[in-house]
């Protein structure tokens, strides 16, 4: 096997000979394909694509790198989520306890941020004393004793994946489909689903902006995990705005808490709602097909079961004994100054009075990374602390001082700069402008056109 020839390969869009991306991928693990020979063929992917051999050549290799669960003891369906990626997306948070207060099994391997969106794992650790690093021993037992477990891959579950993750980074190589696709695929068929629902984001915050090719990664995965047997299905939603009030990682906690209470932005409760529901779905048709209006009735049921248990503070109390399971503090949750706190807090005041035309999230989300909340270099530690709260939306009437956005900083001079990143991320005009992207879009089924 010639690493290069492979690069070359993809790069010009040739048929490689069977076998031979397998080997590549095998010998980037063994070490025998050097780190920048990966970046060069992760680049190539990002302009040439992949066959559809290719890529399941791919996901093969990346889900069979390591262990493939098997949780078929547990007594409820095992139904996972996962998002492509935004800004201020703390839905996992919410989503999985409730899910499991639902009566499903979630078994949650989440990864960390990831260009200038956000990562669940570091939000969870973000609760002082949080441990994201159990053993796959330590996961299915808070599977069988809360139905929930929340963590990032194992060393033995898809290790080919959490290097490419990392590298892809830093390395200006996330926005691809067959990349983003069987990184996602390769973690969730390795965690012994019957169900999974995919919440893929479109808009300007999106890795992927255009609603035609949020389509096309969607129906690429849905296809994937049909492939293998899991039932699986996607949610179009937007992110041409930041979901919710809040970005960074302590921030994000303490929203996703309220949220949990009963509380918390509308926008944050209607998608954790409409997937949670979505999950139900899954759970219950398995891979079978259902006429239009009985799929439609069977989603409304699963809404009113997901608010219903929201409502109720149970799943609250599930994600108290899921933090405390796994090292956390619960006493963060009700008092947010556990939590990591900065250094410097100051508001972003409006320039004038009128209406909020648009939030602009890729530079808020690339401003928390250059506070120190997310990571420019492989290994990098970070600082939970810093963010922004109290975000406006789009549509918000807003008078001449009021704040528009909180920036919590670890310094003065990273304030200010993230002032001046404000300013130019929220137009405020006299008028009310356009309206936003609708926030829950298309649903792809299997056998969706």
């Amino acid at each position: 096997m010639n690493p290069v020839r492979i690069i070359e390969g993809i790069r010009e869009g040739d048929k490689l000979p069977p076998g031979s991306l397998r080997s590549f991928m095998e010998g980037y693990l063994r070490g025998e394909v050097e780190e920048y020979q990966m970046s060069a063929f992760l680049m190539a992917v990002v302009f040439r694509g992949l066959s559809d051999d290719q890529l399941s050549e791919l996901v093969s290799v990346m889900l069979y790198s390591g262990a493939v669960l098997d949780l078929s003891h547990l007594p409820v369906p095992r139904v996972d989520k996962h998002s492509t990626g935004g800004v201020g997306d703390k839905v996992s948070l919410v989503l999985a306890p409730l899910a499991a207060e639902c009566g499903l099994a979630v078994p949650m391997m989440s990864g960390r941020g990831l260009g200038h969106t956000g990562g669940t794992l570091d939000k969870l650790e973000s609760i002082p004393g949080f441990r994201t690093d159990l053993s796959l021993s330590e996961f299915q037992e808070g599977l069988e004793a809360d139905g929930v477990s929340m963590i990032g891959q194992t060393r033995e579950i898809a290790p080919l994946d959490r290097r490419l993750y990392e590298l892809r980074s830093v390395s200006g190589t996330v926005a691809s489909i067959p990349l983003i696709a069987a990184s996602i695929m390769s973690k969730k068929l390795a965690e012994g689903l019957n169900g999974l629902v995919l919440d893929v984001k479109v808009g300007s915050g999106a890795f992927l902006p255009r609603e035609a090719d949020a389509l096309e990664l969607a129906r690429t995965m849905v296809s994937i995990g049909a492939a293998h047997g899991v039932a699986t299905r996607a949610r179009l939603t937007a992110m041409d705005r930041p979901l919710g009030r809040t970005v960074g990682n302590a921030v994000e906690v303490q929203e996703a808490v309220e949220c949990l209470r009963g509380e918390g932005p509308d926008d944050l409760r209607t998608v954790v709602v409409e997937l949670v529901a979505e999950m139900i779905v899954a759970a219950e048709m398995g891979g079978s097909a259902a006429d239009e209006h009985g799929a439609d009735r069977d989603l409304e049921s699963g809404r009113e079961r997901a608010r219903a248990s929201l409502d109720s503070g149970g799943a609250l109390e599930r994600f108290r004994r899921l933090v405390e399971r796994q090292g956390g503090d619960p006493r963060a949750l009700d008092d947010p100054t556990r939590l990591p706190q900065p250094s410097v807090r100051q508001d972003v005041p409006s320039p004038r009075s009128g209406f909020v035309h648009s939030v602009e999230p890729v530079r808020l989300g690339r401003a928390v990374v250059e506070m120190g909340g997310g990571r420019t270099r492989l290994g990098q530690r970070i600082d939970p602390s810093v963010g922004f709260s109290g975000i406006v939306q789009p549509g918000d009437a807003v008078e001449e001082g009021a704040p528009l956005v909180t920036v919590h900083a670890a310094s003065a001079s990273d304030a200010r700069a993230a002032l001046s990143v404000v300013r130019d991320s929220v137009a405020v005009e006299q008028e009310s402008g356009p309206a936003p992207l609708p926030l829950l879009g298309r649903r792809i089924l299997p056998g969706s056109p």
